[in-house]
């Protein structure tokens, strides 16, 4: 990338002090920063390096006030929230990577399909009969997109994915390499020793602006859909199974899984490696702490569970101290008893 200070400024809508001529190529850590770059201050713990960084540009919060002097180098953008500022010029320079047109000549392109304009197939990519690719759609190679797809605007779907048939995919999302969408759900009905295959004929269905982190699976419905909301985010390695219905915005780290039917409301905020079973509710702007397992609907909004199997936070707190403490209790429970049978023995031999 390149950009000029002043440029970067009219994006961010930031105040400039400086030059606004000087360039910058890339991003650096402000404690490692290097001529020819841009780095930001938003955490006032790192200011004693904005005095010593060898950085060109440097993103900073409208109200900073330097204690002393700057390098003399050194460019200034003032801007209302400097990591929110990063974000945006991080995305600018990140659609620059996804301007690539055009269908590969090793690409697979059923006749029936309908593609977008610049729309991006890569090399052994599959799109299927019946699929919808709308305009400004990036596919990379090795990716399959099934039977009767639809990919809305915007979105871009990494190598190496699996996209089953029917799936519905809006505007604006971003899919990691070696996410598989719409396989069957885990549907298998007991006869006596063995299992009979239940068969998943539903679809999954992703709305806008959500993003999706590599290898994680979300099955298709048995009836129905599978649901995942506008905004959501998800992490690397969840797995999210059918018919589960994730609310707007709610965000969720690695290695969750969610049984089937569980319905889960909007904004809530979900650690790594959280368990929740199936056919439950959970309430909107609820949080979850990491490795916590959830057994049970939660109805209040806003609650923050903890442990498994999960209770609220403030009772795990205060349980916590108790089971820390259980060695010490239990040191004292053996001498308590050892007392009370000198006791008892010195009054039997009395």
């Amino acid at each position: 990338m390149e950009f000029r200070a002043g440029d970067i400024a009219d994006l961010l809508k930031g105040e400039l002090v400086g030059d606004k001529e000087v360039k910058v190529t890339d991003i650096s850590k402000i404690e490692e920063g290097r001529p020819g770059t841009l780095t930001f201050l938003a955490n006032p713990k790192y200011e004693e390096y904005i005095y010593t960084t060898q950085a060109s540009v440097v993103l900073v919060n409208s109200d900073f006030k330097p204690e002393k002097a700057l390098p003399a180098k050194i460019t200034l953008i003032k801007v209302a929230d400097a990591y929110a500022s990063l974000a945006v010029l991080l995305a600018a320079y990140n659609s620059t990577k996804h301007d690539n047109v055009g269908v590969s000549e090793r690409a697979y392109v059923d006749a029936s399909a309908t593609i977008g304009d610049k729309v991006y197939i890569g090399p052994n990519a599959t799109v299927g009969p019946g699929v919808k690719i709308a305009e400004g759609v990036k596919i990379y190679a090795n990716a399959v997109i099934q039977d009767n797809c639809c990919i809305g605007a915007g979105t871009i779907i990494h190598s190496n994915c699996s996209i089953y048939h029917s799936t519905v995919i809006g505007k604006e999302c971003i899919i990691h390499s070696g996410v598989v969408i719409g396989g069957d759900g885990f549907g298998f009905a007991p006869r006596g020793s063995s299992y009979d295959k239940v068969p998943q004929i539903g679809k999954v269905i992703i709305e806008d602006f959500v993003e999706i982190g590599a290898n994680t699976c979300i099955d298709r419905a048995t009836i129905g859909a599978t649901i995942i909301k506008e905004g959501v985010k998800l992490d690397n390695l969840i797995q999210i199974a059918h018919n589960v219905v994730i609310g707007e915005n709610t965000v969720i780290a690695a290695q969750t899984g969610i049984a089937g039917s569980t319905h889960i409301g909007k904004n809530c905020m979900i650690g790594g490696q959280v368990g929740i079973i199936g056919h439950i509710k959970i309430a909107d702007e609820v949080k979850i702490a990491a490795q916590s397992g959830i057994g049970h609907s939660i109805e209040e909004v806003g609650a923050i569970y903890q442990g498994s199997p999960a209770i609220l936070n403030r009772d795990f707190k205060r349980s916590y101290v108790n089971f820390v403490k259980l060695p010490e209790l239990r040191d004292r429970i053996i001498s308590l008893e050892r007392r009370q049978k000198d006791t008892e023995s010195t009054t039997h031999d009395g």
